[in-house]
């Protein structure tokens, strides 16, 4: 029988595996455990195995594997991954060190204020992607960026968007965020990586004043398309933790 031990092996390796097929160094992708439903035992194990970096859906539910985890917090990297309403912003800019899920300007805006007032580190800028939906499954919350390579209009109204978003002294834009449709074949995903890499790098061109450097694509099903596309950060849980 597998056990967590196992699986994160497992999962690293295919990790470094499809690095070496796009010709990446595998140190250059972070692995983000995804504990959603999970009891605080499994972020315990991750601890003791060597995963640092913990991805929660909700703000309530990490809150309380925080409170949990209080002794722990000097070595664990808290990422929300989840949609986030602009009314758990002040919270979320509270007690994550990175916010992968902005979907709006108003939230990016709401982020920024509480930031200001609430952050331990109120000097450090609060780490944040850009959620976008390429695909146009409307189940995906993001940036409306669907047929963005052939419709400029649609570019536009996000590029006056992230203009806006890029001038807020509180956010330190670190790149973009997307989740792809589930398909069973694990290649249907790869359009909607490119598709947000190509999204990137002609941001990175247009707005060199942010980093641009990562790209937090690639789930359990899909996560190695992700990276052979350039995913610099994978957002893994079923694979390592097993079924919730």
């Amino acid at each position: 029988m597998e056990t967590f031990i196992d699986r994160l092996r497992i999962v690293r390796e295919r990790i470094a595996a499809a690095a070496r097929r796009a010709h990446r160094d595998p140190a250059t992708i972070r692995l983000v455990g995804v504990t959603k439903a999970q009891p605080v035992e499994a972020i315990r194990a991750a601890l003791d195995a060597g995963l640092c970096e913990i991805g929660e859906n909700r703000v309530q539910e990490a809150e309380a594997k925080m409170t949990a985890l209080e002794a722990e917090r000097y070595r664990l990297t808290w990422h929300l991954i989840g949609h986030l309403q602009t009314n758990k912003a002040k919270k979320a800019a509270m007690v994550f060190d990175m916010v992968h899920s902005v979907d709006s300007l108003r939230l990016a805006q709401a982020i920024n204020r509480y930031a200001a007032e609430v952050r331990r580190d109120p000097g450090r800028r609060l780490p944040i992607l850009l959620q976008v939906n390429v695909s146009g499954e409307a189940t995906k919350s993001g940036f409306d960026l669907y047929g963005w390579e052939t419709q400029p209009d649609v570019y536009e109204r996000f590029c006056a968007d992230v203009e806006q978003i890029l001038a807020l002294p509180h956010l330190d834009v670190r790149g973009l965020m997307t989740i792809a449709p589930w398909a069973p074949d694990p290649e249907a995903a790869r359009p909607v990586f490119r598709a947000t890499r190509r999204l990137r790098d002609a941001l990175a061109q247009r707005f060199p004043i942010a980093p641009w450097r990562d790209l937090s694509m690639g789930m359990t099903d899909d996560f190695e398309v992700a990276i052979e596309e350039g995913a610099t950060i994978v957002r893994i849980g079923r694979a390592i933790f097993g079924e919730r």
